[in-house]
């Protein structure tokens, strides 16, 4: 019966760290909207915040075509008025458009070539188009 009860307190104190875990890493995660600006910055309501993340990310925040446009942005704080955004692959990038919320991706007309992050097609060479999306398909 002793083990029994050890067994019981440890899945409890295991299961309890998690759950706190789990709370702490979605308090870390912020999600920011706002009109995207020259030199990665994003104009919020509250002031602008400096956006950094992966290279494929940056790739979009680049982009002369995403510039201008209406973000929304998921990522984690870097001190006051910075944010990560998530990876490329957690989709963690949104344009808003007429209030509704798009995929941020990038076509080519010629080879039917979807990419996430703005370039040379791989396959033709040509420059790939943006193209948001409700879907990420």
């Amino acid at each position: 019966m002793y083990q029994y009860n050890e067994s019981v307190k440890r899945r409890s104190v295991l299961t309890g760290f998690v759950t706190t875990l789990g709370a702490w890493a979605r308090e870390a995660e912020k999600t920011l909207r706002g009109k995207l600006l020259k030199g990665d910055l994003l104009e919020t309501s509250s002031g602008p915040v400096k956006l950094t993340g992966d290279e494929p990310t940056l790739g979009v925040i680049r982009d002369p075509r995403v510039i201008g446009l209406e973000l929304e942005v998921v990522g984690e704080a870097r001190g006051a008025g910075a944010l990560e955004i998530g990876p490329i692959h957690k989709r963690a990038l949104y344009a808003i458009k007429s209030g509704q919320r798009l995929f941020v991706t990038y076509w080519c007309d010629i080879c039917s070539i979807r990419t996430y992050t703005p370039g040379q097609c791989w396959c033709c060479q040509e420059q790939t188009e943006l193209d948001l999306r409700e879907r990420y398909d």
